[in-house]
């Protein structure tokens, strides 16, 4: 679970994008409101996105709203959101319960079904994109919004051996214990999707960018979707930092 802090700011912001927001940028109220980053395990999902989230705001200027990255402090969005228990938490996350666990935990009435879990994430998620100023990892969000002409689609991707590098080297794993949990979280994210939205998260017309992380960089990747959502962001940057 994200401590205090990280959940107050995720609720002030869900609070402030309830009342109209006046110095919100005509940009951003004519197209691109929400982003999605679909990712591979080991890609630096987080890491972009926070990078993206500046450059977001940077695009919006000093009285627009912030950026809001949602992750793993989704969860508890979503279980204040709906009114569930605590304990729920652990039976939620997209690459961690394998199918055949929840299948049996399902049986047993160890934990709700799992069918009603994601219809409560899969609305929390939609409000969330409707609300706009987020960035929302994982989860299916991009199947989930796909009808949404205002949010925009990425995917995340790198070859097994830098991504098992980059988790030995963020995790502090050995190369074993990183090579399995990359391919078990990859796994856990691929059936999550098939089994719940039945689409195959490879599937490049999900997106309207891929991009591999490992060849580029986290920065230059944030930047790579900030030009394709907003065309004339770099000469705007350039010419703000000139004039400051």
């Amino acid at each position: 679970m994200n401590d205090p802090i990280e959940l107050g700011r995720c609720l002030s912001f869900i609070n402030s994008q309830l009342r109209p927001n006046e110095g919100e940028y005509p940009e951003n109220k004519a197209r691109w409101r929400a982003v999605t980053l679909s990712r591979e395990t080991g890609t630096g999902g987080r890491l972009v996105a926070q990078q993206l989230a500046m450059y977001l705001q940077i695009q919006g200027g000093k009285n627009s709203s912030s950026w809001v990255i949602f992750d793993r402090n989704l969860l508890e969005r979503v279980l204040e959101e709906h009114h569930l228990p605590a304990r729920l938490a652990k039976f939620m996350p997209e690459d961690r319960i394998s199918h055949i666990q929840d299948t049996l935990d399902e049986l047993f009435g160890l934990h709700p079904p799992s069918w009603t879990l994601v219809e409560k994430i899969s609305d929390t998620i939609l409000r969330l994109a409707e609300l706009g100023n987020v960035i929302i990892l994982g989860r299916g969000a991009n199947v989930i919004t796909s009808k949404l002409d205002s949010v925009f689609h990425v995917r995340l991707v790198g070859s097994f051996e830098e991504r098992t590098e980059f988790v030995q080297m963020d995790r502090k794993l050995d190369r074993k214990a990183a090579e399995e949990l990359v391919s078990h979280d990859d796994e856990g994210r691929r059936r999550y999707v098939k089994k719940y939205f039945h689409r195959d998260i490879d599937d490049p017309a999900l997106y309207h960018l891929a991009i591999n992380t490992h060849a580029l960089g986290h920065a230059a990747a944030a930047k790579l979707i900030m030009q394709a959502m907003f065309p004339t962001f770099e000469s705007a940057h350039a010419l703000s930092a000139r004039r400051e």
